[in-house]
């Protein structure tokens, strides 16, 4: 099955576990990397198969728009939002770490 499948549904599923006992800060800390990740998989994936030339330019490209995003979206969540900090961070964390995580090895298997 296709990967973003796999990754939503983890996400969703440890997310529903851990916001019944932390709240709902669990939920915003792991859908900003769940989205990013899920949108730059289907670009690797887009852009390797069509031109693998490309992909490395693309996701440098990629990588400073995470920045302002990520940025951006901690700023709102912390700043506008106003979730509760600490358990915002170490989910959002948390997320973005293994998230992350399994792009890398999901390229590597793409460059094998």
């Amino acid at each position: 099955m296709n990967p973003v499948f796999w990754l939503a549904t983890g996400s969703v599923v440890s997310a529903a576990l851990l916001a019944a006992r932390f709240g709902a800060e669990v939920w915003l800390g792991m859908l900003g990397p769940l989205a990013v990740v899920s949108v730059t998989w289907v670009m690797i994936e887009r852009i390797y198969r069509a031109n693998p030339a490309r992909l490395t330019a693309v996701m440098i490209s990629g990588f400073a728009g995470k920045l302002l995003f990520f940025g951006a979206y901690v700023g709102l969540a912390v700043g506008v939002v106003g979730v509760r900090p600490v358990p915002f961070a170490v989910s959002f964390t948390g997320y973005f770490i293994v998230l992350h995580a399994v792009e890398a090895l999901l390229l590597k298997r793409l460059f094998v």
